[in-house]
């Protein structure tokens, strides 16, 4: 054999593709791109049809004194349903009954009209250990007057704030992002629930 034909034997031979089998080949790749772009599309018309998420999208209106109303039996006493001024909303109110500690007790979550938060807290079986969980471990730091009562002013490392007072029998825990002066408004329409 001679070197001109192994040289012509070992040169690698190139497929050549008829159009039918070229186009099989890009098939594939074609229904992937129409299929992806379906999909994109199905997305973006799902989206589209969702509402815009603002902080109105979630906003809820409790009605608390229905609501304190309906949970005095099982308190022993009617929960304070504070009356707020305008844009004012309460986004939960519940009545948590004796749990393992022991204490049972009235809660209520409160927008203010600049949307920053405070928790009510009302209790008349309270005890060291619940009172030190509800206040999450907050350090003293002062404290605030509301109509003639004196609340305990403490102050958290999560940054809530939290004022503390007994009257009435009652421990009133309030706690939140606010600035104080909306914890006065809401201390004062809590503390004439009271009387």
């Amino acid at each position: 054999m001679s070197s001109t034909q192994e040289n012509q034997q070992e040169a690698p031979v190139t497929p050549v593709l008829t159009a039918k089998q070229a186009k099989r080949a890009n098939a594939s790749s074609i229904g992937m791109f129409i299929a992806t772009a379906v999909t994109l599309g199905l997305v973006l018309f799902v989206v589209l049809l969702n509402p815009t998420h603002t902080a109105e999208t979630y906003t809820r209106d409790i009605d608390v004194a229905t609501i304190a109303s309906q949970a005095e039996d099982a308190a022993g006493y009617l929960p304070a349903a504070a009356e707020l001024p305008d844009g004012w909303t309460s986004n939960y109110a519940r009545w948590t009954g004796t749990a393992s500690d022991g204490v049972a007790f009235w809660e209520v979550g409160y927008l203010t009209p600049e949307r920053e938060f405070i928790q009510v807290t009302q209790t008349n079986n309270s005890n060291p250990t619940w009172l030190s969980q509800r206040l999450d471990d907050a350090v003293p730091s002062g404290q605030r007057v509301i109509d003639g009562v004196t609340w305990e002013l403490l102050d958290s490392t999560s940054g809530d704030v939290f004022l503390t007072t007994e009257q009435d029998g009652f421990t009133l825990i309030l706690n939140g992002t606010a600035d104080l002066t909306q914890f006065d408004v809401l201390g004062s329409a809590v503390l004439a629930k009271l009387s």
